[in-house]
């Protein structure tokens, strides 16, 4: 079963080849197998996995089943999840059961689908490498030495291994898209606001945005059904009527104009990911599009602008772990600033220590027009570049990543590990949508595709996404943990 796409067990469900207890009880019993060589899941909830199993296949014997409804997904362990640990991968959460459902958890549960557990990340999706969670690093299913990527690590390990045929992750500056390039599945990062924010647990408010993370376009496309559309509990979610995203997946690409920013193929990009990402367009050219070059000039000001922003977003965000209301406590403070002081030192790891720090020092008196302000300001010209190239082409193509998965711990310095978001970064800066879909290896280890789009292009994306994967069998690869029968 584990083999089969979410879109292909949705068919298998309604034909009656199998039950969703079935299909749940497989997917369990995988995890139960093969997560510990992997450190995908936080936290695994068979009990409640069942029984929304069950309540599946009484909706479909009552004809009642709707496109998702008793298919297992995995959650990113940053979304609230009611009566379910949620921890964001980090100690000073490591006590906390979540009240109430996110959004996204919500309207997944609405259509139907059963949440297997939550997955490992990044602490408060600080990273690159999901090697920062306080549960220990995940491995990358197609080389255990290397990494998944981060923050969204866990999700994309699981989805690659066959532990989950989806999973919901968030992207604040690539961490949907870079973890499904290292792991070879599809990621889509949607444009800001499309997807409620309502239940997760804030890292930067104004990049943070939910997305679907699966084998294949098609299935982020199912996905997207259940979970986009207004929220008015999120004042950043927008009122805007959700298209159907499987529609158009088969819509001819004749006259698609494609752009290939200049600044994504120059130094520091790996050349056997080049060729990859370069064989990868001309597939785009065998099928009727054209091919030009553009320019995206502010494109080497996105990680500085966004590693002001990011933390002084997060700095603000993060001050409500105080060791008062609710997360870790230190034990027998003298006082209250002894308690802030220790339960805040106690309970946050060395990054996000490191970005609370540089948020705090940019928005403080003195710095804030200095860095904040303008970080903002290059921010609005780093939009701008994408809208203008909008205007000449349909979409962008590049690589995801400068790199293939690298191995764990190679990465000491923290400048080095914020280099590997390089053209990702500024899609969130933009708040455009992008989708990264697997392209090829280097070695054993996978190669994705960004295809970005312009605010509200996510049907389009797809579109050129699947029928990349309709002329190829790149998303069809499987490791071996994934092909084993049990």
């Amino acid at each position: 079963m584990h083999d089969k796409t979410l879109t292909e067990l949705a068919a298998s469900l309604a034909a009656g080849e199998f039950t969703s207890r079935e299909l749940t009880e497989h997917q369990l019993g995988r995890i139960e197998r093969h997560d510990g060589a992997l450190n995908s899941f936080i936290t695994v909830t068979p009990d409640a996995a069942l029984e929304a199993a069950d309540h599946a296949d009484a909706s479909r014997a009552r004809s009642e089943a709707g496109p998702l409804t008793g298919l297992p997904v995995a959650i990113k362990d940053l979304f609230c999840s009611d009566g379910v640990l949620t921890t964001a991968g980090s100690k000073m959460l490591s006590n906390f059961v979540a009240p109430y459902d996110a959004c996204v958890v919500e309207r997944l549960k609405a259509a139907g689908t059963v949440s297997l557990g939550k997955t490992n990340l990044d602490e408060f999706a600080m990273g690159s490498s999901n090697e920062s969670s306080a549960f220990g690093a995940v491995q990358n299913p197609w080389d255990t030495t290397a990494v998944p990527g981060g923050s969204s690590g866990g999700s994309a390990a699981a989805v690659a291994a066959g532990l989950a045929p989806a999973a919901m992750g968030t992207d604040t500056g690539g961490s949907i898209r870079q973890p499904a390039a290292f792991c070879g599945i599809t990621g889509l990062k949607p444009t800001y606001g499309r997807i409620s924010r309502w239940g997760i647990i804030a890292y930067a408010s104004s990049l943070d945005q939910a997305g679907p993370m699966a084998r294949t376009a098609e299935d982020c496309a199912l996905l997207m059904n259940a979970i986009a559309g207004h929220d008015p509990r999120d004042s950043t979610c927008v009122a805007r009527g959700v298209p159907d995203y499987t529609a158009d997946l088969a819509a001819p690409l004749s006259g698609l104009k494609i752009g290939l920013p200049r600044e994504y193929f120059g130094d520091g990009l790996d050349p056997a990911v080049e060729a990859a990402v370069r064989e990868a367009v001309a597939v785009y050219e065998s099928l009727g599009a054209t091919v030009r070059e553009v320019s995206l000039p502010h494109t080497h000001y996105a990680i500085p602008a966004y590693y002001v922003i990011a933390p002084a977003e997060a700095s603000s965000n993060l001050s409500r772990y105080d060791g008062v209301r609710f997360g870790h406590r230190c034990e027998n403070p003298s006082d209250l600033i002894d308690l802030y002081k220790r339960s805040r030192a106690e309970g946050f790891g060395e990054e996000v220590k490191r970005r609370i720090l540089i948020g705090t020092h940019t928005l403080s008196e003195g710095f804030f027009d200095a860095y904040y302000k303008k970080a903002q300001q290059v921010r609005r010209l780093i939009r701008q570049d994408f809208l203008d190239a909008f205007e000449e082409v349909d979409v962008l193509m590049g690589p995801t990543s400068p790199t293939p998965a690298f191995d764990l711990g190679a990465q000491k310095d923290p400048v080095s590990m914020y280099l590997q978001d390089i053209y990702t970064i500024a899609v969130n800066l933009a708040g455009i949508p992008g989708i990264s879909v697997p392209a090829g290896f280097v070695g054993k280890r996978p190669v994705g595709l960004q295809i970005l789009g312009t605010h509200f292009a996510e049907q389009r994306l797809l579109n050129v996404a699947h029928r990349y994967q309709q002329a190829t069998d790149w998303h069809l690869r499987r490791p071996e943990l994934a092909e084993e029968n049990a």
